[in-house]
């Protein structure tokens, strides 16, 4: 595909508007750009739908209909949310900070979408294949805390300011034990290139990471929930302690960036479930003709059942209290992965069959 789009589009353009000498760089550039845009535009309209799948499966886990007035069983709901802030007024505080105040929404939802750059849809798709993609990865979700942090100061708010607050410390306690859990991941693996972490994982459903890891996957599972300060792990939302968190002063469009950041992180954070301790685009039939091929298809139905299980956990679990939440963090799920970090490392030195021999 791409060979074609180089010989019938890109060329043909950067022969038509660039010199001889920098056409090689324009055609690269141009494939680059096509590349970003095939990847970005999937993750937005999913960002975009993702609300309206959550009301509707959670309308009927509690029995009721969910989104239904506008388009058929009302699938253009987002279109509607989207056209509602668009055109409301973004107010801005007197007293605060503007040019902090505009950039924390993007500061909030760029790393999550710069984090796609190192994601491999199979053993050739990936943008950029770089041998440390997953310490990228720790360094761009690290990132997002700022963005909060600069939105609670930036709004001047007694109320903003707490609740950025509790959400630093709630991410900074659950991306300790996440690192922790991509630690793991390392070591059973050799490699911090995640197309080599899939295909260390070769083999049947056994040789996935999921069965020697196993308490590192519900750690980074239940961490992502957390750090994407999802229910039932929102209390930065608190609506009956701080307002609304963070974000309290920011409506329209500003506000909207908050929250495709948390819908995005939650994509992401399925996705790389799936790529490190399910085996990413390989098949759980491995060996069954036609079923058995690896493909695009297997990333994207395990990315979508991790994506169902934020929303049935939001559906299911009551909001745990402040220092429930901390505790857990700290004194459960570090711990937790430091001990298994030494089995894995045991494991791997052993070379116990069937994933490290």
């Amino acid at each position: 595909m791409m060979e074609l789009l180089r010989n019938y589009l890109f060329l043909p353009i950067s022969g038509a508007l660039f010199p001889a000498e920098i056409q090689p760089y324009a055609v690269s550039m141009l494939e680059i750009i096509t590349k970003i845009v095939a990847i970005l535009v999937p993750v937005l309209i999913t960002v975009a739908w993702l609300p309206y799948a959550e009301r509707k499966i959670i309308g009927y886990m509690q029995v009721r209909i969910g989104p239904n007035r506008v388009g058929p069983r009302g699938w253009l709901q987002p279109i509607a949310d989207a056209m509602k802030l668009i055109f409301k007024e973004i107010i801005i505080p007197s007293g605060a900070s503007k040019t902090l105040f505009i950039i924390a929404p993007i500061l909030s939802v760029a790393p999550s979408l710069a984090a796609w750059a190192v994601i491999p849809f199979n053993d050739v798709l990936v943008l950029s294949d770089i041998n440390a993609g997953l310490l990228y990865i720790l360094a761009l979700t690290s990132l997002a805390v700022y963005g909060i942090i600069i939105a609670g100061w930036a709004s001047n708010s007694k109320y903003a300011f707490l609740g950025a607050m509790r959400s630093v410390a709630q991410i900074v306690a659950y991306e300790i034990a996440m690192g922790f859990a991509l630690v793991g991941v390392l070591i059973a693996s050799g490699s911090l290139n995640l197309g080599d972490i899939v295909a260390a994982q070769d083999g049947s459903i056994i040789h996935w990471f999921w069965l020697p890891l196993l308490p590192l996957v519900g750690v980074y599972f239940i961490s992502g929930v957390a750090e994407t300060n999802r229910a039932p792990f929102d209390v930065t939302e608190g609506e009956s302690e701080i307002v609304a968190g963070f974000h309290v002063e920011y409506g329209g469009m500003a506000f909207s960036v908050f929250f495709m950041a948390e819908y995005a992180n939650m994509i992401l954070i399925a996705i790389l479930c799936s790529i490190m301790f399910f085996g990413g685009w390989l098949s759980p039939f491995q060996g069954v003709p036609v079923l058995g091929a690896p493909s695009v298809f297997w990333l994207l139905a395990k990315t979508s059942s991790f994506l169902f299980l934020f929303l049935w956990l939001r559906a299911t679990f009551p909001r745990y209290r402040y220092d429930q939440i901390m505790r857990l963090g700290w004194k459960v799920f570090i711990p937790i992965t430091i001990v298994w970090l030494i089995v894995a490392a045991v494991l791997v030195v052993l070379e116990v069959p069937p994933w490290f021999d």
